[in-house]
């Protein structure tokens, strides 16, 4: 006669097998041979986990999971104990029409996309039709996808192709990059010793040209030629002696005839390095 009901708990009491009463949390009565507990109620949030098996717009077998959480309306719970003879029942059989529908519709790599908008699908579905019954569908989420173990090795390869694609080309770019810098320090760098070559022969030619205005002015009556055929001889002499300083031996032409075409040759090249001199100071 006496029994107790535990927090967010409904017993649905009925008197001669018609419903008499809802019972709510604490200590209640009934009366004994006419009243009797019919069921019990968990006002409480619920989940249930739904596994359904379909396939993809590409012809790909899925495993998908559902976690649907759902409560009993406490306005309703006369429809949810009533109405329904097992909720759970209903529930999977929802989100299996609505997984059958929607799933062969889109390919393997957008279902893993589109899951959050499959899951509100559900959900939509659910709410307008289970309301109905006195539940309210709290949430719905899609918690797994699981292809088949060879669809998944072969995306696997996929996507280690394209990282390999993207890591060689990376590569390819990064070499280009070495062997242009690499070009261009080089061509820099030859630019610079031809412009050394360039002042090395220029000081030259003015430290020949100061030689000779200084003998000219030091000694009277000496022409530029020949005070140029003297300092060209002084410098040949003193490469020669250069020479035998070192351990190596070097055999040059020094016949008389030699030496005039050693001076020929020297003169030249200064006369060319000061034409060079002129066009530079010309341009700038």
């Amino acid at each position: 006669m006496i029994f107790i009901v535990e927090q967010q708990t409904v017993v649905v009491v009925e008197r001669f097998g018609k419903f008499a009463r809802m019972a709510n949390a604490g200590l209640n009565f009934k009366i004994p041979f006419f009243e009797r507990k019919a069921g019990r109620l968990s006002l409480r949030i619920q989940q249930l986990d739904v596994k359904a098996e379909t396939k993809t717009k590409d012809n790909v077998f899925v495993h998908m999971t559902v976690s649907v959480q759902y409560f009993v309306n406490p306005e309703k719970v006369y429809d949810a104990f009533y109405k329904l003879d097992d909720p759970t029942k209903q529930i999977n059989s929802y989100v299996f029409d609505v997984i059958r529908a929607r799933v062969p519709r889109i390919t393997i790599d957008l279902l893993f996309e589109e899951k959050e908008e499959i899951a509100r699908a559900i959900k939509e579905e659910l709410n307008e039709t289970m309301e109905n019954f006195g539940f309210i569908i709290l949430n719905s989420l899609v918690t797994d996808i699981d292809p088949d173990q060879k669809v998944k090795l072969a995306m696997n390869e996929i996507n280690a192709a394209e990282r390999l694609k993207v890591a060689a080309t990376e590569k390819a770019e990064t070499a280009k990059i070495m062997k242009v810098k690499d070009a261009e320090a080089d061509a820099e760098s030859k630019a610079l010793q031809g412009k050394g070559i360039a002042d090395q022969r220029l000081a030259i030619v003015n430290g020949l040209k100061e030689s000779v205005e200084e003998f000219q002015s030091g000694v009277q009556g000496t022409s530029a030629q020949e005070v140029m055929n003297l300092v060209l001889m002084t410098q040949y002499f003193d490469t020669l002696q250069s020479l035998g300083a070192t351990s190596n031996t070097i055999l040059i032409p020094h016949s008389p005839g030699g030496i005039h075409d050693i001076m020929d040759q020297m003169r030249n090249a200064i006369i060319q390095a000061n034409e060079v001199d002129r066009v530079q100071k010309r341009k700038v």
